[in-house]
């Protein structure tokens, strides 16, 4: 069963688009839920597919907001990064199209600074 661990980075941008793009943070937050039960059912976490999941490099994965929505949302990606070995899903931020270049930087930063990652 895999586990959500919340990174500090995410949790400061999660505070920000709770209050400016709020159906956007549900859309990626449900889709990451599809995913970790995806995940579950998995014996291999390499073997995901989904409509919404992009793999960026580093082996981070971004989610985005894709999904069943009666209003047009901001491209929205979420950063994940599966580390198979202790079946945890790192969410490490949270961001639109004008941030994907910065995001996928802090994102590697983030990989690079986990104890093992693999």
């Amino acid at each position: 069963m895999w586990k959500l661990q919340p990174a500090a980075s995410f949790e400061r941008a999660r505070k920000r688009y709770e209050k400016k793009r709020p159906g956007e943070l549900a859309a990626v937050l449900r889709n990451l839920d599809r995913l970790r039960e995806h995940l579950d059912a998995l014996p291999d976490c390499r073997a995901a597919q989904m409509g919404c999941l992009h793999f960026e490099p580093h082996g981070v994965w971004a989610i985005d907001q894709h999904g069943p929505s009666k209003v047009r949302l901001q491209e929205t990606r979420l950063y994940v990064f599966p580390s198979g070995g202790d079946w945890t899903l790192h969410i490490i931020t949270v961001g639109n199209k004008n941030s994907q270049a910065s995001d996928i930087r802090l994102s590697a930063a983030f990989v690079a600074s986990l104890p093992s990652s693999s």
